[in-house]
């Protein structure tokens, strides 16, 4: 009848049967050498997948760490200093960066990019905040993918130059950061310009937001152009950039208009209870 049990065709046979069949099953025919290099294969793209995506999550912790660190560059009593660290410790993400680009020779980056998409993004975000730190300017992606080509150390090219005297290749290595993993990383980078703006009106700096706010415009002007033609992730980002303008444009108003009343040692609670407000208004909305 209808909605009835459907037998299987392949419970017609008994299973004494099938088991004698898979015994007798030749492990050296052409079929299942070419499956058990299928399964080689796979194991190893998995292995590399899982290798990438470890590398990916030092890139991330790394790369915070850095923005932590350039955060106090506003409080410091010399900024050259936190530069400098800073600078050590991208060259030790760089390394990382590396490590990734050795396992990718000769494979298809697109292929892994799911794994190694969040440690580029926050490296983005990282050198793209160092740099507008020093120059007040947005960082390219040439300029970014300048700084990804490696090259083997001088031990490694005496070694190698010594026993194979005869194989000159240069020992190169090269990661290029994609157009979208770029555009989210510049997308990060405004949340921290809007605490930047926050931190140096505490120190009272009162001209870095209005800087902050003219930047972030052109920013976002930028993205506006994109719309909906971009992926997803990129669209996505938009509202949290449309945030932290609101809230660096805010900043800026309340110094324009009624910097001569408040305080300086005030002027952070104030921008903090102010976008406390936008936050729980956004919420609502």
């Amino acid at each position: 009848g209808s909605g009835g049990f459907r037998k299987r065709k392949h419970d017609n046979f008994p299973h004494g049967q099938r088991r004698e069949e898979k015994e007798n099953v030749n492990p050296s025919s052409a079929l299942m050498t070419s499956f058990k290099s299928f399964q080689l294969e796979l194991d190893t793209r998995h292995d590399k997948y899982e290798r990438l995506v470890k590398l990916s999550r030092d890139i991330t912790i790394e790369s915070k760490r850095t923005i932590f660190l350039l955060h106090r560059f506003t409080s410091a009593p010399n900024g050259e200093e936190i530069l400098n660290e800073s600078e050590i410790r991208l060259d030790a993400v760089r390394r990382k960066i590396k490590q990734v680009a050795q396992e990718l020779i000769g494979e298809d980056m697109y292929q892994f990019h799911r794994a190694i998409s969040p440690g580029l993004q926050e490296y983005v975000e990282a050198v793209s905040f160092q740099y507008f730190i020093k120059t007040r300017s947005l960082i390219s992606v040439e300029e970014i993918n300048k700084q990804l080509i490696f090259t083997a150390e001088d031990k490694e090219e005496t070694t190698n130059t010594t026993s194979n005297s005869h194989d000159k290749q240069p020992h190169t290595w090269s990661l290029k950061v994609t157009p979208v993993d770029y555009l989210l990383g510049v997308a990060d980078l405004t949340g921290e310009l809007m605490r930047l703006c926050i931190s140096s009106v505490g120190n009272g700096d009162i001209d870095t937001p209005f800087e902050l706010s003219q930047f972030l415009r052109q920013i976002y002007d930028g993205f506006t152009f994109i719309g909906n033609t971009g992926p997803y992730e990129v669209s996505k980002k938009l509202y949290t950039l449309k945030q932290s303008l609101a809230k660096v444009e805010n900043a800026c108003y309340t110094l324009k208009v009624r910097g001569s009343e408040i305080p300086k040692h005030m002027l952070a609670d104030v921008f903090s209870t102010k976008t406390e407000l936008i936050d729980q208004e956004e919420g609502l909305s």
